[in-house]
């Protein structure tokens, strides 16, 4: 896998972790296309390499990510009512979707290091995350019906799910700045941390998975999307198949085998 994708989007693997870091700070890391082409990509790069055992996505400077760079979509937007062609959201599908379904879907676990404010599609970018570690100085926002939109980025899925329908529905008709404080009472942040400590505890968190049995992380993270939306027999059904593949895994034995011996497992990833 590359060091970089892009200037925008920078990626480093080291012993199987995957650091993918949002880097427009001067544009508090707002999404113009070339920066979510580099993430779609880098996402897709991690997920498909068997060398990746986890991811933690981050970013450079004051803030996680803003969402859609507004001055582009601007300029979309007048060039896509003055020709009365084209879609100036087609964005959503081309980019947003793609991103957010690769971090949901990736049989490996997400860690998502919040360092400043996420909104409107960088809230939704650390929603899909299994894992959200947060600076104690960052913020949230849903933003979409700010700016006359709805939500995207899988927000409508993934913050229900989190947090409830009735309190998603508040924060995405009504929305306001989220503190982390506020965050962590509220089950979107995982663990809250000074700011300086940020960078050090995602990747301590991001460290400890990616050492991890990758295959049930996988199984795990694939039961609780099917189980999102089926009723307990199906439920129950797909948690067999899952076990099963589990069971036959390399790390499955090798944790049965250091329990047994009292050891602490060394796993392989398979």
């Amino acid at each position: 896998m590359a060091d970089t994708t892009a200037d925008t989007v920078l990626m480093d693997l080291s012993d199987g972790l995957a650091t993918i870091t949002l880097n427009r700070p001067d544009a508090m890391n707002a999404m113009n296309t070339a920066a979510k082409v580099a993430l779609r990509d880098a996402l897709r790069a991690a997920a498909d390499d068997t060398a990746v055992r986890a991811v933690l996505l981050t970013a450079t400077g004051r803030a996680f990510c803003v969402g859609q760079d507004l001055r582009e979509h601007v300029a979309k937007l007048t060039e896509a009512r003055a020709t009365k062609s084209g879609n100036a959201l087609s964005t959503v599908k081309e980019h947003y979707n793609p991103i957010v379904r690769t971090i949901t879907e990736m049989e490996k676990p997400v860690v998502a290091g919040v360092n400043g404010v996420a909104a409107g599609a960088g809230f939704g970018f650390a929603l899909a995350a299994d894992h959200r570690v947060v600076a104690d100085t960052a913020s949230f926002n849903t933003s979409f019906a700010g700016v006359a939109l709805t939500a995207d980025s899988g927000v409508s899925w993934t913050l229900p799910r989190l947090i409830g329908t009735g309190r998603a529905a508040d924060l995405l008709l009504f929305p306001r700045s989220l503190s982390a404080q506020e965050a962590y009472e509220l089950g979107i942040a995982n663990k809250v941390v000074p700011a300086a400590d940020l960078a050090k505890e995602a990747l301590a968190v991001a460290r400890a998975l990616a050492d991890g049995p990758t295959v049930a992380y996988a199984a795990l993270k694939a039961s609780l999307a099917y189980g999102a939306g089926r009723p307990l027999t199906e439920s129950l059904e797909k948690e067999d198949e899952l076990q099963t593949k589990a069971g036959m895994s390399e790390d499955h034995a090798i944790a049965v085998e250091a329990f047994l011996a009292k050891r602490a497992p060394k796993y392989l990833g398979r």
